[in-house]
C-alpha cells in the first residue's frame, strides 16, 4: 500500500512539474519585463508595417506606404528603399539622400511609423488569431484583446516566439510582460 501511494504521490509530482514549466525554462525578468516605450526608439521595420513619409514643400511626395513582403517600402520618384530590419530614421536618411541625387536640392525628410504589424495569439484563448499591435501592450492585454482565458488556460505562463526568431520562450505571465510588434503569443493548456 505504501509503494502505490509513493508511486501516486511521484506521477502527481512530474505532471505538475511538467504543467508549469513546459520546454525549457520560465523567465520571469528581463528586457520584456522593463515597462518601456523603447519598442519606439530602436524599432526595426518589418513586413506588415506602414510609414508616413514628409517631404518639405513637396506634398506631392508624401504619404503612407507600406513595407512590401520583399521588404522594400516604394517611394515616388526614387522607387524601392530597403526597410526591413532597418530603423526609420536610416530609411529616411536613405530617402534624403536619393531625393538630393538628381531629383530635389536640399531635400528635408521625415518619416513615422503609423502602423506597426500585428501580433498573433493562439492556444487557450477564447478567439485566437491576427490583432493591431498598440504602443505599450502588455501579454494580459494581449489576452484581453483575443476574449480572455479559456476554463482550461495555463494563467502562468505564456509562450512567445519574437518575429524571426527560430523557437518560443516561456515567460511567466504578469503585468508587466511586454508584448513587441511580430509577435506570437501562445497560451498553454493546464493539467489541473
Amino acid at each position: 500500500m505504501l509503494h502505490r501511494l509513493a508511486i501516486i504521490l511521484g506521477i502527481f509530482l512530474m505532471l505538475s512539474a511538467c504543467a508549469e514549466k513546459g520546454d525549457g525554462p520560465v523567465l520571469s525578468s528581463g528586457d520584456r519585463y522593463v515597462a518601456s516605450t523603447d519598442v519606439v526608439s530602436d524599432y526595426r521595420l518589418g513586413v506588415g508595417d506602414r510609414v508616413k513619409l514628409t517631404v518639405f514643400n513637396e506634398p506631392n511626395l508624401a504619404g503612407e506606404f507600406w513595407v512590401n513582403p520583399d521588404g522594400f517600402v516604394s517611394l515616388p520618384l526614387i522607387g524601392n528603399v530597403q526597410a526591413s530590419g532597418k530603423a526609420v530614421s536610416q530609411i529616411a536618411a536613405d530617402a534624403k539622400m536619393r531625393f538630393a541625387d538628381g531629383y530635389l536640392r536640399d531635400p528635408r525628410v521625415s518619416m513615422e511609423v503609423t502602423v506597426f504589424r500585428p501580433f498573433y495569439i493562439l492556444g487557450e484563448v477564447s478567439q485566437p488569431g491576427q490583432y493591431p499591435y498598440a504602443i505599450g501592450l502588455t501579454a494580459l492585454n494581449a489576452v484581453a484583446t483575443a476574449k480572455g482565458f479559456t476554463p482550461r488556460a495555463n494563467r502562468d505562463v505564456v509562450r512567445i516566439r519574437r518575429q524571426g526568431e527560430p523557437g518560443e520562450v516561456n515567460y511567466r505571465l504578469s503585468p508587466e510582460l511586454m508584448i513587441y510588434p511580430g509577435d506570437t503569443i501562445r497560451v498553454g493548456e493546464r493539467f489541473f
